[in-house]
């Protein structure tokens, strides 16, 4: 089970020696599964713990809030995949004024030399971090000579000729391009959330349509999606409208999802619901009217249904 430590005063005065990545790793996408790798395989044969160093909230969104990046992943889902990717540790650090102001040495020296007895370190090319992003790898080198780790500088990740990034798997999604969202990811994107509330559905889904409560994180482009929904241990084949449904008159947003294969499941408005996007559809439109409306849900449901039929 991977230890999550929220500070570093939550280290354990024995922990170490460690080999460790640092990054956001929002998506924790091919690029950074590769970087982990790479760190667990040298911790073990170190016999040593493999750590990976993130921050919450993204540094972006301390720094720069107007421009900060919509996340692929919310901070309980990143976690989740981190550990699915062998390591020993987090070290979620709180990023705030403090640290941001923090020399790039100093933070080599107390976290990862005293707190973390680090031996080796992972980073990509691009890695900057310190006050001002002041040091890379040039400066990660010279830091590893002086404490005592080891630095491997990882080259980019392709995948069918896309270069792997957080920043490019945004785009992909906000474009609607699952696909290739799903190349760069290793697995469908997915929305984590819980369903709307005042509902009044009680404890128990009785209707096969789910309304996903209100999401800051990376959404798809408007539209209408294939997508595997996953509530109270179950996983349906479903289609979502994500959009403003403007053919009800005044925009109203919602991502909103059908199920195909639906069957009663106990849930409340607590209940964590996972939604997968596999494939775009169409875009969204306003419609005639709502008959019209109708008449194109169940030619979308009727090619759903045969997509998930091949795709058995």
């Amino acid at each position: 089970m991977t230890s999550i430590y929220r500070s570093v005063h939550e280290i354990p005065a024995s922990f170490g020696p460690s080999v460790a990545a640092i990054g956001n790793f929002d998506g924790v996408h091919l690029g950074h599964q590769e970087i982990l790798s790479a760190v667990v395989a040298e911790a073990r044969a170190l016999g040593a713990q493999a750590v990976a160093i993130t921050f919450d909230p993204h540094p972006d969104r301390f720094l720069r809030p107007a421009e900060a990046p919509e996340l692929l992943t919310p901070m309980n889902e990143r976690l989740r995949l981190l550990g699915f990717t062998g390591i020993d540790a987090v070290l979620l650090l709180p990023f705030d004024a403090a640290l941001a102001s923090m020399p790039a040495r100093e933070f080599v020296r107390s976290i990862l030399a005293e707190k973390l007895r680090l031996r080796g370190l992972h980073e990509g090319g691009n890695f900057r971090f310190g006050r001002r992003a002041e040091a890379g790898v040039a400066e990660l080198k010279e830091f590893g000579a002086e404490f005592g780790f080891a630095l491997h500088v990882h080259a980019p990740v392709h995948v069918h000729g896309l270069e792997v990034s957080s920043s490019a798997i945004r785009e992909r999604v906000a474009a609607g391009d699952m696909t290739r969202a799903r190349w760069m990811l290793g697995r469908p994107f997915q929305v984590c959330s819980t369903q709307v509330r005042g509902r009044g559905i009680g404890t128990r889904l009785v209707v096969p349509t789910v309304n996903l409560a209100n999401y800051d994180g990376q959404l798809p482009a408007f539209g209408v999606y294939f997508t595997r929904l996953k509530v109270g241990g179950r996983r349906f084949q479903a289609v979502t409208n994500v959009g403003n449904r403007p053919t009800f008159g005044e925009a109203s947003f919602a991502i909103e999802s059908y199920i195909l294969d639906f069957e009663p499941v106990e849930m409340d408005e607590q209940t964590p619901v996972q939604l997968e996007f596999l494939l775009r559809l169409r875009g969204e439109r306003k419609w005639p009217s709502p008959e019209a409306l109708k008449a194109q849900i169940g030619r979308d449901v009727a090619k759903a249904k045969r997509y998930f039929r091949l795709a058995r």
